[in-house]
């Protein structure tokens, strides 16, 4: 038996099945590739959900991570510490916002984004006690707490975990009317991904997000994106929103904030919103720890040193063209934006799981959602001669 599947069937054994990996086994990883237990070596096509747009093992981020481990990991917000501050500097002058408030997860933002807006609408909407109401989008995916799950349209995600938790409300994506009518007096906000991830990289229609922008205005609503996997680069703007020349009032980051080293999150948003929260309303052990912020810090610095926003673009654009070259026989469309890309497939090629598998042995890796949709998101390092690599095997598979 080999190493790998000696892991794998321990991991099978011993963990609870609430993921169906493809059945690789990475022990090392560098840039844009990663290697198995056996030194197969791949090519990363996923980068862990967009966490990893600067790719694996940046030097520089990794040494921030040993700098800083070797001064203080942890100090709790009991106290203060010297890379909090200017984190928060740098992140709020990045997103052109006034306050941020860092957690872990992008789960862990969401719930904080839910608490604030609430509040919000209590304190200076004047919403009746316990009757804010927040619109979410039909086929979301904003994390997997219990509060999260309770506006996911996603049966699956609520099966067996209810009472779920009510005050929201949901509409169809990309439908600017819906959201208008589905406005009321209880209504403080709209929270929506600017492009669909996991519900298989939808791109709502063209100018969507400006009639949102201005129908949130005119109701007093705030529009809150939730950017944990769209944002930092990865579709050709620092910041999804920029495409359509908008402002959100909030945004929730995560996955790349930290290049993938450690869980770092943020909301960001004005003095008014996020100024709500009182010491004791809110907080978390880690959020905002010195590793994760010296760590964050040199995630960013990365980001705007190498210029991955314009090289996300261009490479996009490029990428997505060579793909739409493939409709045909099993390809139905291509879509997606800079260097978040997906595959949709003809009902009649069969299910995307077993494609993946095909491309895995081919030493590409990347993951099915949505059944019948490949989702292609490599780290935004990768070099243009690995992507002509990564498409003749795709062109091999689905050509």
């Amino acid at each position: 038996m080999s190493k790998s599947q000696e892991i794998i069937e321990m991991t099978e054994k011993y963990g609870a099945h609430n993921y169906h990996p493809l059945p690789v086994v990475i022990s090392r990883a560098q840039g844009a590739w990663v290697w198995d237990c056996e030194e197969k070596k791949y090519l990363d096509f996923l980068s862990a959900y967009s966490a990893v747009n600067q790719g694996h093992g940046h030097p520089k981020i990794l040494q921030a991570l040993r700098d800083q481990a070797e001064r203080v990991t942890l100090t709790s917000r009991a106290f203060h510490n010297d890379q909090l501050g200017p984190f928060l500097k740098q992140v709020c002058e990045l997103a052109d916002m006034e306050m941020a408030l860092p957690m872990n997860t992008g789960a862990e933002a969401v719930e904080t984004a839910v608490k604030a807006v609430r509040k919000w609408g209590y304190t200076h909407k004047k919403v009746a006690g316990d009757q804010a109401e927040i619109i979410c989008c039909n086929d979301n995916f904003h994390g997997r707490t219990t509060t999260v799950i309770s506006f996911s349209s996603d049966e699956q995600y609520r099966d067996g975990f209810g009472p779920h938790t009510p005050g929201f409300k949901l509409i169809p994506f990309g439908d600017a009317e819906a959201l208008e009518a589905a406005i009321g007096p209880n209504t403080v906000a709209f929270l929506v991904e600017p492009i669909q991830g996991e519900a298989g990289v939808v791109v709502p229609p063209e100018g969507y997000l400006k009639k949102v922008r201005e129908i949130c205005d005119r109701h007093g609503v705030l529009l809150v994106l939730d950017e944990i996997q769209v944002g930092l680069a990865r579709t050709g703007k620092m910041f999804c929103f920029e495409h359509d020349g908008i402002r959100p009032d909030m945004l929730i980051l995560g996955k790349a904030l930290s290049g993938g080293v450690l869980p770092v999150s943020m909301v960001l948003s004005s003095k008014e919103v996020l100024g709500v929260f009182k010491p004791g309303d809110h907080g978390s052990t880690f959020g905002g720890c010195p590793i994760g912020c010296a760590v964050a810090r040199a995630a960013i610095e990365v980001l705007i040193e190498e210029g991955l926003v314009q090289r996300a673009a261009e490479l996009g654009a490029k990428f997505a063209e060579r793909l739409a070259s493939l409709r045909g026989n099993k390809v139905e469309s291509v879509r997606g934006r800079g260097m978040l890309l997906a595959v949709v497939l003809k009902e009649s090629a069969g299910a995307a799981r077993g494609y993946c598998e095909q491309l895995m042995e081919k030493g590409l890796l990347c993951k099915e959602t949505h059944q019948n949709v490949i989702r292609f998101a490599p780290p935004l390092v990768i070099d243009e001669k690995d992507l002509d690599w990564a498409f003749d095997r795709i062109r091999e598979v689905l050509g």
